[in-house]
């Protein structure tokens, strides 16, 4: 299969949410779609297609409306510019608990479960500013999941009147994933997978990520991640303009922060919390093995490096193709079901330049499209 290395479309939006979701909808209508239809598929499979997966997801859209009712509106702006339905667009904003909803009434065996659950990959670091070049922070990742969300992925700037504006990297119909805001906050996000998992309701990841990136102080954005019941754990980086960093170890009624090291924080698919796993089973391991060592090749990388890095070492660390395909820069390779497994993105962020550098397909393509609050995409040249 041949997939598209072009740049993923950038979309500015404004008003109020529900105007800020139908332009969303209405100008990305055939990514939206395909973002409904992608995880549509999975559903159908564990027989939960058509009305019993609107029933299912409507179920979602409750909850959803309880942490934030403008969510729903903006989701429904989204459905009608893409004159899709209402569910579908909460399916795709609350995919990963959606789909374990639907593993667990279908009563999957233990195998298909564990092949349809998401597994969003991902290997993250922050740069605080005292080991950066230019003093500034810097903060990225590389998003391992389904290769075929590169043709669904989109960049898209938020301009609010009830809040900090951000810019986010995030799929055709969602609200939020990787980004930062005009306060200087930031995120990313790492698939984890603890015993605790899916015995308790929670508010869907995608959600608590836009609540970060809505935050103009760094403390509530703290709340947002630590104190939010979830339903599945995560890992959540999040970062500050003025050099503050912490990674959250999130299980789904508790969460473990990890302070940086010697100016560096790198953060895979597995729990390294000493507290963490006092406490909880790592069960993530045995679906991402290689998470074992793609942080410690990012950090090894950088540590290297002395005292000095730059946004390009970063951009560096993450090609790191130790171990391919099973490496910290992943190629398009079958996963465990019958999709395609790949780093769909390079998502390198300077927070203080308001601006977030992404390539799409990176074992593929070097060249990277820097996005901003504050300016139209520019091509940059392929990175070495």
């Amino acid at each position: 299969m041949t997939f598209s290395t072009t740049p993923f479309p950038f979309l500015s939006v404004s008003g109020t949410p529900y105007e800020r979701g139908r332009q969303h909808g209405q100008a990305l209508a055939s990514r939206v779609r395909h973002s409904a239809a992608l995880y549509g598929g999975t559903l159908d499979k564990l027989g939960f297609g058509g009305a019993r997966g609107s029933e299912l997801t409507a179920k979602f859209a409750v909850q959803i409306e309880a942490f934030g009712a403008h969510y729903i509106e903006e989701m429904r702006g989204i459905a009608d510019g893409a004159q899709l339905a209402f569910e579908q667009v909460v399916m795709i904003n609350a995919r990963t608990e959606v789909i374990a909803e639907a593993r667990r009434l279908a009563g999957a065996d233990q195998q298909t479960a564990a092949a349809l659950a998401p597994k969003d990959g991902c290997t993250g670091a922050v740069i605080q500013p005292r080991r950066s070049d230019t003093g500034r922070l810097i903060h990225g990742q590389n998003w391992d999941w389904r290769a075929e969300c590169a043709e669904t992925a989109i960049v898209l700037r938020v301009r609010r009147d009830d809040g900090p504006d951000f810019l986010t990297f995030v799929e055709a119909g969602g609200l939020a994933r990787s980004g930062f805001n005009a306060a200087g906050i930031a995120i990313t996000a790492n698939y984890l997978r603890c015993d605790r998992d899916y015995t308790q309701t929670g508010v869907p990841l995608a959600l608590i990520r836009r609540k970060v990136l809505e935050q103009q102080h760094f403390a509530l954005a703290i709340q947002a991640v630590a104190a939010t019941p979830k339903a599945c754990a995560n890992n959540m980086m999040l970062s500050h303009v003025d050099g503050v960093c912490i990674d959250f170890e999130c299980a789904p009624d508790e969460s473990f922060a990890i302070l940086p090291s010697d100016g560096l924080l790198v953060h895979a698919n597995h729990f390294v919390s000493t507290a963490a796993l006092a406490k909880l089973r790592d069960t993530g391991l045995a679906q991402s093995p290689d998470s074992a060592y793609r942080d410690m090749r990012v950090r090894d990388h950088l540590e290297a490096l002395g005292p000095r890095v730059t946004i390009d070492d970063l951009k560096r660390a993450f090609f790191d193709d130790f171990g391919k395909p099973y490496s910290v820069c992943r190629p398009p390779r079958p996963g465990i079901h019958d999709d395609l497994s790949a780093s769909v993105a390079m998502i390198v962020m300077e927070p203080a330049l308001r601006q977030m550098d992404v390539a799409p397909l990176p074992a593929l393509n070097r060249v990277f499209t820097r996005y901003s609050l504050d300016a139209e995409p520019q091509t940059l040249a392929a990175a070495h």
